[in-house]
This record gives structure tokens, C-alpha cells and sequence, in this order.
């Protein structure tokens, strides 16, 4: 295999790293930057929306450049701009400047996901094979990375805002010695003006790809509504509806991300054996067993079961969306992964608050049953994802 090849699929995976290690570094700081500018929950619940409103417009806006300029320019430049950034929410002392200072680091933490996942569509295309879910996978090395440098420097009586400038300031120095190693050749929505008109995609087609592309967008919501769901409610599930205590019900979450992280590593492999479209079918199936478990535990072993598999099923889901949206058309590969992963973005953060509210309706375990219905929609959906391949293994089955 080609060395530069090699050398651009270890390059993207440092930018996950990056990217990870990045936000990681943020939600350590939380508490400490919260106390910092002397602010309710309340009021940091409404800031966080700001930055995630600003990493869906950072979305946006980076995914036409990366199709415009390439991802070889847009990648470096938005991990530069995202590790310099970090620093900002370490500054303020004033409300509405932690505000604007999220909504700054949004941005450019959104630009930086989607350059690096339309590099990886390339990466993933040039390979011939599925790579795309352990790229997923090294994000969460990242923000175990900021776990541990995190606890390093608050017990070395760093303050925020010099513990998260040291960290940008590697972050720099880390985004622009991986650049060179980044694919050269991507293809570019500049490069279609070039193309012959006889080998150009047929303006139906176009239409018919976006139809898809935002029916990817949809599924991509609704996993990443699960996923974010987990990360806010796995522990005070336990801890408020099966009684265990604070230190035991913290090993909810972890279970659910360890099994995610495993489930990434493993996806790859099975895609290329059994197919994208198998992942998420089985995939989206095995959560929706893992959270009907949960809903329904009487004892805490059978609810980390559940957190086990809803984890592990959901794990190889979104790397399939993503990648999908970034092969449907190699010109327009930014601009179709920022709209599946801006809409699975807003599911994702969406996902607490949801679950949230139904809990004055109905007990916190039931609300969960909710996450079922997203998960078997999500499996019914998955044919979105066949391929010709599919239809292969499908045909000789039934020969048999």
C-alpha cells in the first residue's frame, strides 16, 4: 500500500484525536469556569446551546469550504483555529463573554468535525474498504486524553484558562505538523467546472441524492438523539430509579461509552464483510434490545447489560450515515456530511433536553422506551444504506 496513503489515514486520525481531546479538555473545565463566572446550571444550560449552535453554523459553513478549497487546506486551518479557541472560555469573569466565547469555540470545533470527516471519506475511498468507525473510535481517545491532563493539571493548581491555553498550544503545534501528511488530491466542487459534461452526474440523480442525504440526516439524528440521551440520564438512571450510589451509577456511562468505543473499533471489519446497510439494521436493533432492557431492569446487573448493548449497537451507526453522505457524491462531500452531521448534532444535543421533559410526564425509565421507537425506526430505515454489494449477497442468499 502507498506510504502517503498510510501516512494521510494516521494523520486523520490524529485530528480525531485532536478534535476530541479539544471539546474533551472543555467539559473538564466546566465546573471550574462555571464557578469562575458565577452562573447557575440554568444559565449554563442556555450557554451551551450557543455553542452548539455555533458548531451547527461552523458545520455549514466548513463543509462548502472543504469542497470548495479542499480538505487538505480547510482540515489544518480549522485545527488551528479550533486549538486557539480553547482558550477563550478559560477568560471571562462576565456572563455574556462566556457566552460569546462558546459560541467562537462552537464554531470552530464544528468546522474542524466536518473537514476532518470529509478527509476521512477520502481517506476511507482511497483505501477501498470501510475505516471511517475507528476514526469515531480515536475522538473518545481524545477525550480520555483530556480526562487525564485534565485531573493532571487542576492537581497541579493550573487555572483553567492556562491549563486550556497549554492544551490549544499543543493543539496548534499538532494540527500543523499533521497537515503535509493529509490526501493532496480530493476532489473539489472547483474541480467539477473541468469535468466533460458527458461524465458529469445527471441533474436528476443530483436531486435524487439529496432527497437521501437529508433521509441520512434524519437517521443521523435520531442515533445521535440516543447517544446523547445516554450521556446525561445513564447515570442518574441508576442512581435515582434503581438506588445505587453515586459512584456505582457513574460506571453506567462508562460501561455505555466503553462497548460504544469497542463497537468502533469492530465496525470496519463487519462493514466490509457484511455491509454498511447490516451495521446500522443490527446495529440500531441491538440498541433498541440494550434501552427496552434498561427501561424494564428491576436490578442493576440487567440495566449494565443494557447500557452494554445500547453502546455497542449504536456504536457503528453514525460512522455509517456519515460515510454514506460523504460517498454519494466525492464533489460535494463536505457540504453532504455537514447536513448529516449538523441535524444528527442538533439530535444529539437535543436528546437530554427531550428526555428531560418527558420525565414530568412519566418516570425516567420510561422515558427511555422513546429512545426504542428512534432505534427500530432507525433499523426498519437502514435500506437506505444498500448497496450494490447488498443486493449481491442478497441475490445468492436466496439462490440457496
Amino acid at each position: 500500500m502507498d506510504h502517503s496513503l498510510r501516512a494521510a489515514r494516521v494523520a486523520t486520525f490524529v485530528y480525531f484525536i485532536l478534535c476530541g481531546a479539544l471539546m474533551g479538555t472543555w467539559v473538564v473545565y466546566i465546573p471550574a469556569v462555571e464557578e469562575r463566572v458565577d452562573i447557575s446550571h440554568a444559565t449554563l444550560g442556555g450557554f451551551l446551546v450557543l455553542l452548539g449552535l455555533g458548531a451547527f453554523i461552523g458545520m455549514q459553513v466548513a463543509g462548502r469550504l472543504t469542497d470548495r478549497l479542499g480538505a487538505r487546506v480547510v482540515v489544518p486551518v480549522t485545527g488551528v483555529l479550533c486549538s486557539a479557541a480553547l482558550v477563550l472560555p478559560g477568560l471571562p469573569r462576565e456572563p455574556w463573554m462566556l457566552a460569546g466565547a462558546l459560541l467562537v469555540f462552537g464554531f470552530c470545533n464544528g468546522s474542524l468535525d466536518v473537514s476532518m470527516n470529509a478527509h476521512a471519506v477520502h481517506v476511507e475511498k482511497a483505501y477501498g474498504r470501510p475505516v471511517m468507525s475507528a476514526f469515531h473510535a480515536t475522538f473518545s481517545v481524545g477525550g480520555v486524553f483530556a480526562a487525564v491532563v485534565g485531573a493532571a493539571t487542576a492537581g497541579a493548581g493550573l487555572s483553567p484558562a492556562v491549563a486550556m491555553a497549554a492544551v490549544g498550544a499543543l493543539g496548534i503545534v499538532i494540527a500543523l505538523v499533521s497537515a503535509r501528511a493529509l490526501l493532496p488530491a480530493a476532489p473539489t466542487a472547483a474541480d467539477t467546472d473541468v469535468v466533460p459534461q458527458a461524465e458529469r452526474t445527471p441533474a436528476t440523480e443530483r436531486r435524487g441524492a439529496g432527497g437521501r442525504i437529508w433521509l441520512l440526516a434524519a437517521l443521523a439524528l435520531m442515533v445521535m438523539l440516543c447517544e446523547g440521551a445516554a450521556n446525561d440520564w445513564s447515570a442518574l438512571h441508576l442512581k435515582d430509579i434503581l438506588g445505587a450510589s453515586a459512584s456505582t451509577a457513574a460506571f453506567a456511562y462508562g460501561t455505555f461509552a466503553a462497548t460504544m468505543t469497542i463497537g468502533r473499533l469492530l465496525a470496519d471489519r463487519l462493514a466490509a464483510r457484511f455491509g454498511p446497510m447490516a451495521i446500522l439494521r443490527h446495529g440500531a436493533a441491538t440498541a433498541a434490545v440494550g434501552i427496552t432492557l434498561v427501561a424494564l431492569a428491576p436490578w442493576m446487573g440487567a440495566a449494565f447489560a443494557g447500557w452494554a448493548l445500547f453502546g455497542l449497537g449504536l456504536s457503528g451507526c453514525v460512522p455509517q450515515l456519515f460515510s454514506a453522505a460523504g460517498h454519494a457524491d466525492p464533489a460535494a462531500a463536505g457540504a453532504n456530511v455537514s447536513r448529516v452531521a449538523g441535524l444528527g448534532y442538533v439530535g444529539m444535543l437535543a436528546g437530554p433536553a427531550v428526555i428531560g421533559w418527558l420525565t414530568h410526564l412519566v418516570p425516567l425509565n420510561q422515558t427511555f422506551l422513546l429512545l426504542t421507537l428512534l432505534c427500530v425506526i432507525a433499523a426498519v430505515a437502514a435500506g437506505v444504506l444498500r448497496t450494490g454489494a447488498d443486493r449481491t449477497r442478497e441475490m445468492s442468499a436466496s439462490s440457496h
